[in-house]
Formats: C-alpha cells, sequence, structure tokens
C-alpha cells in the first residue's frame, strides 16, 4: 500500500476509534504539511465574497424591533444575572454548567454583534467589560481561561476568539490588545499541539475526559476561522505558526470530510438504526455539530486547497436537510439526528450555529441555496422558539407542536420533560447562552463585498450599509418589510461609480420579477451560481425598487403530508392558547430559583392549546391573503413575531380527522386513504411560522371537493 493509501486508512481507523487514547500515537504517523516552508508566504482560498466590518451594517424596520427586544431581554440582561455568565470562572467566578466552560464564550460570541449591531452603549458596556477582563487575566505562558494543567482544552476558547475578531472589527481600538492575547495564545497553541496534541486529544490523567475532547475535534474549524484571519490580516512574524496550527488541527480533527460519504452518512430515521451502527460515529450525528460542521470543510479547503471538499460540502447541505431537516429550516435533531417524524425536536443552539454556517458558506462558495436556506432558518425556525419579548427560549421545537408542556412521557433521544417548553433554561443552559449570536450574525452577513468596488445584499432584509469601496464611499438604505412582503426598495448614495447586487431568491418568479430604477423597470436576470443581480450606479443619489414575483408553494412531507411556503416564509396553522408561569428553574433539578435571582421578566411558561389541532386541509383551496401588500416601508406590528401580529396569512378549507398520539406528542397522521372528516368543513387560517408558537407545520391532506 502507498503512503495516500496508508494515510487514509489510519484517518478512517482513527475516526472509528476517536473515543481511544491509541489515537494519539497513530497521528504522529501521518503528520503532513500543506505547504512548503521554503516558499512562504502561503495564501488561503479566498472568499467568493468578503464581509463586511461588523457595524458598518445596520439593522432597521421589524429586524431593529427584533434586536432591540434581544436587548431589552434575555440577551441584553443574562450579564447581569444569569449566573454561567455573570458569576462565570472566566471573570472570576465559579458558576459553569459543565467542565468545558462553554457558557461565558459562547454568550460573548453573541453579545458582541448585538451590542455593535445595535450600538448600544449598555450593551458594549457589558462585551468591553468582559474582554478587558479575560485579557488581563491571560496566563504568562498565553492561555486564554480559567483553566490550569491538564483541565486545559481548546474547545472553549472557539467561540471565545469569533466573538474578540468580530470586536476587533468593530472597535480598532481593540486591535492591538486582541492581536497581542491571540499571537500569544496561537504560541502557547502550536507548543500544545506539537506536545502529542495536549489540549486536544485525550490523554491518561486528563482532568477533561474522553468523551469531552470531542467537541473541540469535532469543531476545530471554528478555531481555524480565527486562524485564517490572523493570518490574514494580522500575521505574526512567525506566521508558519498559525500555518501549523490549522494543519495540527485538522489532522486531529474528527474530519466531517469522512462523514459525509455514500455508504457511511446514515440517511435513516438513526431512531430505527441499531446502537452499534450510530455509535461510533455519534460526534457527527450531534446536532449542535452538525450545525457548526456544515461549514467545515469550507474551512479546511481555505487552507488545504483540496477542491474535492467542493462536492462534500455540498453533500452536507443536501443530505442533512433531505434525510433530517424541517420544512423550516431547521436541523431535526434533538440532541441526536433523528428522521423527518413531525414530533422530533430541533435545538434553539443549532439554528444560530446553522444559520452562521450557511452564511459562511455562501460567502466561501456563493451557492445561492445556501443564502436561501440561512433566510428560512432566519424566519421560520428562530423566531418560533423564543417568546415575542425574548426573555424565553425552548431547548427544542418540534414542527408540529400544539402545546408546549411538562411532557411526563416524551419522542426525544436525550431532552427532559420541559425541554419543548419556553423559559430562561429548560433543559441544557447552552441555548440560553448562544442565542444571541442568531439575528446578530445574520445581520453582519447581510451585505458582502464584490470584488474591490462591488456591493452585494445577500441576505435580505430591512438593513443599511455604510463603506468604502475602491471609487468612493457608498451607503445603501434598504426599506422593506421582506419576507412579509415582497418589494425592497433601495436608496443608495455614493461618490464614485460602482456595482450593486441584489440577491434574487431561488423561489423568485424570474419572469414576472422585476428590478426598477428611476423610470425604468427591467426584468430580473440573476447569475444562476450566486443569485446576484448586477446593477451599474453612478455617483449621486440612486433610488431602486425590487419586487419577487412568487406563488404558495406545496412542500410534500413525509407521510402524506404538506408544508406551506410563500417566498422564505413557512406558513403553519397557529393554535390558540392559554398561558400559564412560574418563576425560572435550574435545568438540572426543575426547582424553582430563589424569587430574587432573576429579573421579574424571566418566567418558565407552559402553553396548553384551546383548540383542535387533529386538522386537515384540502391544498387546492390554499389562498395567499396580503392586505399590506407593497408598502414596502411601512411599520409592521412590534414584536412581529408574536401570535396574531403578521397581517399576511393563507386560509385553507379543513376539518377535523381522528389523530393519534405518540409518546405524548401528536403522531404521524393516519395514512391518507383513512382520513375522514370527523365534523364540519371549515375555513382554516395559517400564519408564519415564526409568530405561531403552538403549530402545525406538516399537514395532512385532504380531498374536500365533494364537501
Amino acid at each position: 500500500m502507498d503512503e495516500a493509501g496508508i494515510f487514509l486508512l489510519l484517518v478512517k481507523l482513527g475516526n472509528f476509534l476517536w473515543l481511544s487514547s491509541i489515537f494519539s500515537p497513530l497521528r504522529k504517523l501521518f503528520n503532513r504539511k500543506f505547504y512548503n516552508e521554503s516558499t512562504m508566504k502561503v495564501t488561503v482560498v479566498p472568499f467568493v465574497f468578503d464581509a463586511l466590518p461588523l457595524g458598518s451594517i445596520k439593522p432597521h424596520g421589524w429586524l431593529l424591533d427584533q434586536m432591540h427586544l434581544m436587548a431589552a431581554g434575555l440577551a441584553g440582561h443574562e450579564h447581569d444575572f444569569y449566573h454561567y455568565v455573570a458569576n462565570s470562572s472566566w471573570l472570576g467566578g465559579d458558576q459553569e454548567y459543565s467542565d468545558l466552560n462553554e457558557g461565558f464564550p459562547y454568550w460573548f460570541n453573541g453579545l458582541v454583534p448585538l451590542a455593535y449591531g445595535l450600538a448600544d452603549d449598555r450593551l458594549k458596556a457589558q462585551v468591553q467589560g468582559a474582554a478587558n477582563y479575560v485579557l488581563g487575566a491571560q496566563a504568562a505562558d498565553g492561555w486564554l481561561g480559567p483553566e490550569n494543567g491538564t483541565a486545559r482544552n481548546f474547545w472553549a476558547r472557539y467561540p471565545l476568539c469569533l466573538g474578540l475578531v468580530q470586536l476587533v472589527e468593530a472597535d480598532p481600538t481593540y486591535e492591538e490588545p486582541v492581536v497581542s492575547a491571540l499571537w500569544k495564545f496561537t504560541d502557547l497553541m502550536h507548543s500544545m499541539l506539537a506536545d502529542d496534541y495536549t489540549g486536544y486529544l485525550y490523554h491518561d490523567g486528563d482532568k477533561v475526559g474522553q468523551d469531552d475532547t470531542q467537541w473541540g475535534r469535532v469543531r476545530a474549524q471554528d478555531m481555524i476561522i480565527t486562524l485564517q484571519w490572523l493570518y490574514e490580516k494580522h500575521p505574526p512574524k512567525n506566521a508558519s505558526v498559525l500555518l501549523d496550527n490549522m494543519q495540527y488541527l485538522i489532522d486531529g480533527s474528527l474530519n466531517w470530510d469522512e462523514w459525509y460519504q455514500e455508504g457511511v452518512y446514515i440517511t435513516q430515521d438513526l431512531n430505527t438504526v441499531p446502537v452499534s451502527e450510530t455509535e461510533p460515529f455519534f460526534p457527527y450525528e450531534h446536532g449542535v455539530n452538525v450545525g457548526q460542521g456544515l461549514k467545515a470543510l469550507a474551512v479546511f479547503r481555505r487552507f488545504t486547497h483540496n477542491d474535492s471538499l467542493l462536492e462534500t460540502t455540498r453533500n452536507a447541505v443536501n443530505w442533512t436537510f433531505t434525510y433530517h431537516g424541517a420544512a423550516s429550516g431547521a436541523i431535526l435533531a434533538d440532541e441526536r439526528l433523528a428522521g423527518l417524524a413531525p414530533y422530533y425536536g430541533s435545538e434553539t443552539c443549532t439554528l444560530v450555529e446553522t444559520m452562521y454556517s450557511l452564511s459562511y458558506l455562501y460567502q466561501a462558495l456563493g451557492d445561492n441555496e445556501f443564502a436561501d436556506r440561512c433566510e428560512r432558518t432566519a424566519f421560520n425556525a428562530l423566531p418560533v422558539q423564543l417568546t415575542p419579548d425574548w426573555w424565553a427560549r425552548q431547548y427544542v421545537s418540534e414542527p408540529n407542536q400544539p402545546y408546549s408542556k411538562d411532557l411526563s412521557d416524551k419522542p426525544f433521544w436525550n431532552v427532559n420533560n420541559w425541554g419543548q417548553t419556553y423559559g430562561l433554561e429548560t433543559d441544557y443552559p447552552c441555548c440560553t447562552v448562544n442565542h444571541p449570536q442568531g439575528y446578530p450574525k445574520f445581520l453582519s452577513a447581510s451585505y458582502v463585498k464584490v470584488g474591490d468596488n462591488g456591493l452585494a445584499h445577500a441576505l435580505l432584509s430591512p438593513a443599511s450599509v455604510s463603506t468604502a469601496l475602491s471609487s468612493g464611499d457608498v451607503t445603501v438604505d434598504c426599506a422593506t418589510n421582506y419576507p412579509f412582503t415582497s418589494s425592497l426598495s433601495y436608496t443608495i448614495t455614493s461618490t464614485g461609480s460602482f456595482d450593486f447586487y441584489v440577491r434574487i431568491p431561488q423561489w423568485a418568479n424570474l419572469t414576472s420579477s422585476t428590478i426598477t430604477t428611476g423610470n425604468t423597470t427591467a426584468s430580473i436576470s440573476p447569475d444562476l451560481h450566486t443569485g446576484l443581480h448586477k446593477l451599474p450606479i453612478s455617483p449621486g443619489t440612486t433610488s431602486i425598487t425590487v419586487t419577487l414575483a412568487t406563488s404558495i408553494a406545496i412542500e410534500p412531507r413525509a407521510n402524506d403530508t404538506i408544508a406551506i411556503h410563500h417566498g422564505a416564509l413557512i406558513f403553519a396553522l397557529s393554535i390558540p392558547s392559554t398561558n400559564t408561569s412560574t418563576p425560572p428553574k435550574a435545568y438540572n433539578t426543575n426547582q424553582e430559583y430563589p424569587a430574587a435571582y432573576a429579573p421579574p421578566q424571566s418566567r418558565d411558561w407552559q402553553i396548553a392549546n384551546a383548540s383542535a389541532w387533529n386538522i386537515a386541509v384540502d391544498p387546492s383551496s390554499l389562498t395567499l391573503h396580503t392586505p399590506d401588500a407593497g408598502q414596502a416601508g411601512a411599520a409592521l406590528p412590534n414584536p412581529i413575531w408574536a401570535p396574531g401580529a403578521p397581517s399576511v396569512s393563507v386560509s385553507v378549507r379543513a376539518c377535523e380527522i381522528a389523530w393519534g398520539l405518540y409518546k405524548g406528542v401528536p403522531d404521524v397522521p393516519p395514512p391518507r386513504a383513512e382520513r375522514k372528516c370527523l365534523g364540519e368543513v371549515f375555513e382554516a387560517r395559517l400564519e408564519p411560522l415564526g409568530a405561531a408558537k403552538l403549530h402545525m407545520v406538516d399537514l395532512p391532506t385532504i380531498d374536500l371537493s365533494g364537501l
């Protein structure tokens, strides 16, 4: 067998023996470099579109409302009271929900873009105080964090470093202290990785157990993003240290390229597959890992220049959503990947990581599909898992969830009885500290730079950008109620000529969609790969209106059910509710916290359905209602993601059918041939899923033409 064959064999063996300490010496056998030190400087593969500095993009309209609610809600107050942030070991306290000390870094990674996206002085003070403490507490040897000795594990540094990178982009005064700290840390990382992968792989006697070493290895791409940022923008004198670290992290990783292969990747419902077949691949099946890992091979490719990873990355996204995806853009994994049944859950953590990965992939590869999927998750899956005031979140939500309560029985792989209720930390606290990154990172990726003199609106939403291109200064302001309407109005001011691009979603009808510039209306002709429609802009002020035409789309789902789309929105049967609340409970005891622990707005909610949920619909009767269509800048209700708030809706003829339960929640519906109306036919109202906290998305169909 040649060297390449031995290498591949050892990689496969290493992945199957990921829990074994034998893996560490095996890795030493196939260390290799993806660069030649004698020919430095090495280039990394450029992005198709470059990100803009944090803070250059500002939210408007409903998105501004949502981010203000986040700032006034749980995200903006965790620093004040939530013990896994306020009393974290990172800030001199002793409160952590795991030995990995990830709670504070998760929070920091989300608060930086929220604070600077809003230019909120109160939140910026939280971020700056936290950053100053962490940087000031850096160990003499360069370690960032509270750990010592064999308790040091790299994983929690990944989200911390992502937050620090954003902080430098938003506030140049942090460039010197952050970059200097990262240089020291990456030097230490190099010496640790060179010493038998210390802090990365498990060694006998380590305080971090074997199971917990998987997180850093399967999420290595999130650290490599920081290393690549340093290498491109702030390289140290010995830049080969950064390259070595990238290689070490890839070589020691649980490499997603091994998982996303025909014959290896599990396409079935994992709950129907023998444990002996699923257990060896658990790191690749863990929902949050999947959300983070969708971008992994694109990150690796920037370093390795291995273009075969392009196809694997596209397969990763396609297979994930085909076999384990909800119509909402969620990955169904409660905590492990499941199948397509409407009672499986998706974690809030997974949603925000999925959004970040998909926005990264659009910038790295340029596939229009990635941006479409990011919008779908942002406008459907994410908002339905937060209360309208952003003071409570779910651990998991189900596609069909007509109530949110304590479940004595439950259909999930690893979720507690309260996991699908809204609260402070109903089930594991990771979703409490990690959810804040969702909309802020979506905002910061909404505009991208195209070459030296181009600007594109990539993730559509009401937002403006001010930046400098090679021809001069540019400001673009988009007034829109998208995705609730399909019209986007742009006011562009520039000191020089440049190219402006609007991304046209794949669901848009190109024949009927138009772009109006001044008094001239033209058809849309986007690039087939990126979806970008190009518009040359002259100096001065230019007004543009984009009108995206579409119609109701029906997505076939499992078990003879359908999901209803219109544009980027999913429409669900919204179930009226009665709501009760209690003070928040601790996730690991389900005992209420003391009365003075949390602000009074922080409550745990039980939501009971006040009407029937066992509804079948006749898809031939679907009708869209848009009473405020065409009013691109008209104010929407705030909060918009509340039951009944969006004015856009879909009506459909429907009736109740016999429909049983599975482990306390709606089962898959009966086969189509067995569906019979139990009462009168009526007109049901479907509303945007994000507003429908109690909802049925995967709807059984029935023919009501004779009734």
